[in-house]
């Protein structure tokens, strides 16, 4: 049984997908960021980082409870468990981890930051709302280069590259973003939000 800690943003959705696409069991327990819950002490033995989101894995090597925090170390943990969206060709393999390393370092810090100056931020600060805005816009074009070379971001399969990406591009257009400027990725959304799994996933923690 994986014990989830989390909270349905678009860095705790990608690892509710995996868990769903994986199969695996999963018990959740939700820790409202809004209410500053990540901080508990508690929590942060598990993430020392105080972030969502986190697991416990009661079966980890060797038999024993094993914590992970950090989403794509989560993603990249519960691939090698499974089995799963995670190639073990070399150069397949080092595709995959690439476009997952281009989401952790530059989708999900930059559309966070775009979110927080357009639509957080205490007091309008124009230079932080461009700033952010344009390289959103800018990473989006990189994604759809790659996405007109290939279907998915590893290449000709889905991978936990794609289910790291796929919430965080679910709200681009509160970012400033016109969907429509990014075909490619915008066809290879729609297909991944078709898949069942990706539905439960998304759908996880959102009635609280």
């Amino acid at each position: 049984m994986i014990e989830l800690y989390s909270w349905p943003t678009p860095n705790g959705q990608k690892v509710h997908i995996a868990l769903e696409e994986m199969g695996l069991a999963y018990r959740v327990h939700g820790v409202d960021i809004g209410k500053g819950e990540q901080f508990a002490e508690q929590f942060q033995r598990i993430s020392p980082n105080g972030r969502i989101p986190a697991i416990v894995d009661s079966e980890g090597p060797g038999g024993q409870p094993f914590s992970v925090f950090e989403s794509g170390a989560i993603l990249i943990y519960l691939a090698e468990k499974s089995g799963r969206f995670l190639p073990t060709d070399p150069a397949a393999r080092m595709r995959v981890i690439e476009w997952l390393m281009f989401q952790m370092g530059g989708v999900g810090p930059m559309f966070g930051q775009a979110g927080h100056f357009r639509n957080q931020a205490p007091e309008r600060v124009d230079y932080g709302i461009e700033r952010y805005t344009q390289e959103t816009e800018r990473l989006l074009g990189v994604l759809d280069r790659r996405l007109g070379e290939v279907p998915y971001l590893g290449g000709a399969a889905y991978s936990i590259a794609d289910m790291a990406t796929y919430p965080w591009v679910q709200v681009a257009e509160r970012l400033g973003q016109r969907m429509g400027d990014f075909p490619n990725v915008l066809r290879w959304s729609d297909e991944i939000g078709e898949r069942p799994a990706v539905e439960r996933g998304m759908a996880v923690l959102r009635q609280q």
